[in-house]
């Protein structure tokens, strides 16, 4: 006896206590392909962090119900599944609900009402190794209204033989759009006309779009629509219809054509780190100021112990841990510099979470070192270690990147001298570790070749003062000036 089976919605998880929507990047899975519990399905995009979706149960994927680069709230179905159905379920069976059943029917009917007699005909046909065939998704509906498609004449590859995006796309790329008769168009004008009223997978194509065929297979000049002419390069927009934006893609226009630039789309990530920027400095009054470190012990240091960390921990003793220790302990010192802006209040934080700001190829993540101060310069080294490989791979955790309370950036590593970094809202400070030079530098009435460094500090003025501020890199200087031969990294 075949096991009985279930549709069921899988719908988008809250995956922070502050997320409420997130975008679908690319899906792992496709229609028919089986799935194991705690899979991934597909990956996700959030204002903070890359993620994946595992499946919650073991089963068939089934329809995808949001494309890829669509934003969905969360909550919201992303998916069906078809699993075992339990004894409580046998009313459920394998077929589609009823509402599904009847919107197929009628969608099928549509287009026999605007297929010539012949391709009717073979509507009319039922396949039994293609369940799926005539089931179309709405952006697989969306193109080919944009494009003039009958999607009978359509071949495809999808589970049960659906016609899936792609399959259209490729029929449009191998001229299936200028191969439309002119019969099948002229018939598509007399069935609207009569079914107006009614929705169908044409209902998207305007007037105008059906007039300018018809015009041109007459024989007309056609020169109104840009596509026509095979010179000239159309910019596309990637939107169909109502079908959502795909994950954006450079697009050079106008190679040929003297234009001396090219458009870059937004990607989810480059927009969440425009609106937080934003953010910030519309709401946090900036302020700036620098101060200068002689870290020539600390060079020789590290020269002493870079190479036997290496060997005993595999990973490199970077300058950025005695960094960090020397910020974490000037915060013990000035806790006031861990703290957060809340309108009637100042909310100074306990635990000294150091955010670490890490660029990638196309963007900029700040993970978080939780309880900063609690570790020594090795356990800090090898946090760095970690959540920066993370960062560069793209396995992040949003849990990597809450509870950040002060905010670090190594921008020396590029070799810049000076910064003005804005704020990692909605925290109070951010610090960036310049590059270590060597200068003429006075000591004693001397002057002798030290290795120097800037430390810059941008600051929320309403929280904090020149003083305190003065007072803290202050002490973070002593602090890194402080380190000797004798110093221990564990």
């Amino acid at each position: 006896m075949a096991e009985r089976m279930k549709w069921i919605d899988v719908i988008m998880p809250q995956l922070a206590e502050s997320l409420v929507s997130a975008t679908i990047g690319k899906w792992l899975k496709k229609p028919g392909d089986r799935v194991e519990q705690y899979e991934p399905i597909c990956e996700v995009i959030t204002d903070k962090v890359n993620a994946e979706i595992p499946s919650t149960v073991e089963g068939i994927m089934g329809d995808l119900l949001v494309e890829e680069g669509t934003t969905i709230a969360v909550g919201e179905p992303i998916c069906r599944m078809q699993v075992a159905a339990s004894d409580e379920d046998t009313a459920e069976q394998v077929t589609p609900p009823a509402s599904q059943e009847h919107q197929v029917q009628q969608t099928q009917g549509q287009r026999e009402a605007i297929q010539s007699p012949a391709a009717a005909s073979n509507a009319a046909t039922f396949d039994p190794n293609q369940p799926m065939r005539n089931r179309y998704s709405p952006a697989v509906q969306s193109l080919a209204a944009e494009h003039g498609l009958n999607l009978q004449h359509i071949q495809g590859t999808g589970a049960g033989g659906r016609i899936t995006r792609k399959d259209v796309l490729a029929y449009v790329a191998q001229g299936g759009q200028t191969n439309a008769s002119t019969t099948s168009v002229q018939s598509s004008v007399a069935a609207n006309q009569v079914t107006q009223s009614t929705s169908s997978p044409f209902s998207g194509i305007r007037d105008t779009s059906v007039t300018t065929g018809t015009a041109a297979s007459n024989g007309g000049s056609g020169q109104s629509i840009l596509a026509s002419d095979a010179g000239v390069p159309v910019r596309h927009s990637g939107i169909h219809l109502t079908e959502s934006p795909k994950i954006p893609q450079i697009e050079v226009e106008g190679g040929g054509q003297g234009r001396s630039e090219y458009f870059i789309d937004v990607t989810p990530v480059r927009n969440a780190i425009a609106r937080n920027m934003r953010q910030s400095v519309s709401e946090i009054p900036h302020a700036w100021t620098m101060i200068e470190v002689d870290v020539t012990n600390l060079v020789m240091l590290r020269n002493k112990l870079k190479d036997e960390f290496k060997r005993k921990e595999g990973i490199n003793l970077t300058y950025l841990s005695f960094m960090m220790k020397g910020v974490v302990n000037a915060i013990k010192d000035y806790p006031i510099m861990n703290s957060v802006w809340a309108v009637d209040k100042i909310i100074v934080k306990r635990d000294i979470n150091l955010s670490m700001a890490v660029g990638t190829e196309d963007s900029v993540l700040t993970p978080v070192i939780k309880q900063a101060d609690q570790r020594n310069i090795a356990g800090l080294a090898r946090e760095i270690d970690d959540l920066a490989r993370k960062t560069r791979e793209g396995t992040l955790k949003l849990d990597h990147m809450q509870g950040g309370t002060f905010t670090v950036n190594n921008t020396g590593s590029f070799g810049s001298i000076l910064s003005q970094p804005i704020i990692n809202y909605p925290q109070a400070a951010i610090l960036t570790f310049e590059s270590i030079v060597k200068k003429p530098v006075v000591i004693n009435d001397m002057i002798a070749v030290r290795s120097m460094a800037n430390l810059c500090l941008s600051l929320d003025h309403r929280i904090l003062d020149g003083v305190i501020c003065g007072r803290f890199l202050q002490r973070v200087k002593e602090n890194l000036e402080g380190y000797n031969m004798e110093t221990k990294v564990y």
